[in-house]
């Protein structure tokens, strides 16, 4: 798991340093191995960092962690912005669906992170404080059952 978090933080800090965010990435503690599809969940953290990064607090700061839960591995995007009300958590996740003022992009990106997820026996989910921030929740099993595997 720390080689997959290694290669996220590498392209996050090129955008980090870009837009003037300060990103935090904690130490993977070591955990077993995770059987997962790489691309996806690439793709899908991918996703939530530019997020992070697109509605974070102008020079906020983005942490980026990792670690075993119980028979479960999480990975954790937490940003330093608005937040969100309890309705926009809801729908964000649906095709086509934009919140906040910056509407560049189709709204698809938190769909298709939630389905990348899901397709490795996953969850995608937010906790957000209005006014402090969001962090956004990879939950996965040890062992997901897909097609592809990569082995952390």
């Amino acid at each position: 798991m720390s080689n997959f978090i290694s290669e996220l933080s590498y392209s996050a800090r090129l955008e980090a340093d870009l837009l003037h965010f300060t990103l935090i990435v904690e130490e993977v503690s070591p955990m077993p191995q995770l059987y997962a599809d790489q691309d996806l969940l690439l793709s899908a953290v991918g996703n939530l960092l530019q997020n992070a990064f697109k509605f974070g607090a102008p020079n906020g700061t983005v942490v980026l962690r990792a670690y075993a839960h119980g028979e479960r591995i999480r990975i954790e995007v937490e940003d330093n912005g608005a937040g969100l009300s309890p309705e926009a958590a809801d729908d964000m996740f649906l095709p086509f669906t934009q919140g906040g003022a910056n509407k560049t992009g189709l709204g698809l990106g938190l769909s298709i992170a939630r389905r990348s997820v899901e397709a490795n026996g996953g969850t995608l989910s937010v906790d957000s404080v209005p006014g402090h921030g969001c962090v956004f929740v990879i939950d996965l099993p040890r062992h997901a059952g897909a097609v592809a595997t990569f082995v952390t």
